[in-house]
């Protein structure tokens, strides 16, 4: 009993300690997760409600017209910045090996989706921990709360037991909120990766079908 003794106070100091930091980390997970759904209704009005692209008349533009009139139908589209870039920059380099064109192309969609995986994890990291702290700000005040109980201090149980449930109540709203907005936005990018997709396959097929040829002889004459 002596030698447990030191490791229970020890243990006991530790798990007291981390109460704070906690409560900290717990809250500002709840801020990150209200600014995260303000974010994503931010999204949903503006990005969201300009991304009506007609997928179909962007592919038989990329099968009927020449480098110069898909550029402009890919410019004059309502696709992002971002989608307009990446298939810019593969028509910039049209002139590669149909394996290096593909392997572009694929570059190109795997850069897109990791810019959407950033910003879906930052609430996916929220939903895992937030009812993780959550659960530790509930257990940490319990031990000091039925320590005052054993005391006859009534009190001191109860401000335990208020933590205990606020921190249980916070962590699940945190976890809660974080988890809507990704599932939201994970149905949104699965469709724009799908668009992008599609788009990058055709206009991959068109441009190493030879499409520019005749733009390119006058540079090298």
């Amino acid at each position: 009993m002596n030698v447990l003794l030191p490791l229970k106070e020890m243990m006991h100091s530790i798990s007291s300690g981390l109460l704070l930091p906690t409560i900290a980390v717990l809250l500002f997970m709840l801020a990150v997760s209200v600014v995260e759904l303000g974010s994503l209704l931010t999204e949903a009005l503006t990005e969201r409600r300009k991304m009506k692209v007609d997928v179909s008349g962007l592919l038989n533009a990329f099968q009927e017209q020449d480098i110069p009139g898909i550029t402009q139908e890919i410019e004059s589209s309502q696709l992002f910045r971002r989608h307009k870039a990446a298939q810019l920059e593969l028509i910039e380099h049209r002139y590669l090996p149909a394996v290096s064109l593909q392997a572009l192309a694929r570059r190109l969609l795997a850069v897109e989706e990791l810019h959407y995986v950033r910003i879906t994890n930052r609430t996916d990291l929220v939903t895992r921990l937030g009812p993780m702290l959550g659960l530790m700000a509930t257990l940490i005040p319990l031990g000091p709360g039925l320590m005052a109980l054993g005391e006859g201090d009534p009190k001191g149980l109860a401000d335990a037991l208020l933590t205990a449930f606020d921190a249980t109540v916070t962590g699940l709203t945190a976890g809660g909120i974080a988890y809507a907005v990704s599932r939201w936005r994970k149905r949104w990018y699965e469709d724009y990766l799908s668009t992008l997709e599609s788009l990058m396959e055709s206009l991959t097929e068109v441009l190493e079908g030879g499409r520019g040829i005749e733009e390119k002889e006058p540079l090298e004459a």
